[in-house]
């Protein structure tokens, strides 16, 4: 990378421009980063839409299926199939984090569907699914994962 040589005869920057110059960088990059929230936010608000006003959809179950299949293949017997904020429980998460067994009665919206389903299909056909927290930004709960289990039963 080759840098363009400084003209020995340029007048010397005053230091007030360099502290504008400095500024402005600051303020483009703060602007940045208020764009890139605002994005974050938006996306989040979509996801919660669609998580709370919408059911699970073919699309949804095809990327669950595909998930599982890569696992299978990869040799794995347990897949991440399903995340979502931890503030979408009723608790914010904490009888996820704290292992209750009455966890289920917590979700809400697709995260209960999936939950359901998982119970009417799957559990019978020997599959175990684990809710976990998943991340603690700043030490507090952030997602859940839904892990779905299909390793042999412990005897």
């Amino acid at each position: 990378m080759s840098q363009t040589p400084l003209d020995p005869n340029a007048p010397v920057p005053s230091a007030d421009e360099l502290r504008r110059e400095m500024l402005e960088k600051q303020l483009a990059e703060m602007e940045r980063e208020d764009k890139l929230r605002d994005l974050k936010r938006e996306q989040l608000s979509k996801f919660a839409d669609e998580f709370f006003n919408k059911h699970v959809g073919e699309q949804e179950r095809s990327i669950i299926r595909n998930v599982v299949s890569r696992a299978v293949k990869d040799g794995k017997m347990e897949a991440l199939v399903y995340s979502f904020p931890s503030d979408f429980c009723t608790d914010s998460g904490r009888a996820i984090n704290s292992a209750d067994p009455d966890w289920p009665q917590t979700l809400q919206g697709k995260a209960k569907e999936l939950f359901d389903r998982f119970k009417e299909v799957a559990q019978p056909q020997g599959y175990r699914l684990k809710a976990m927290v998943i991340n603690f930004p700043n030490g507090v709960p952030g997602d859940i994962g839904f892990y779905l289990n299909w390793e042999p039963p412990v005897a």
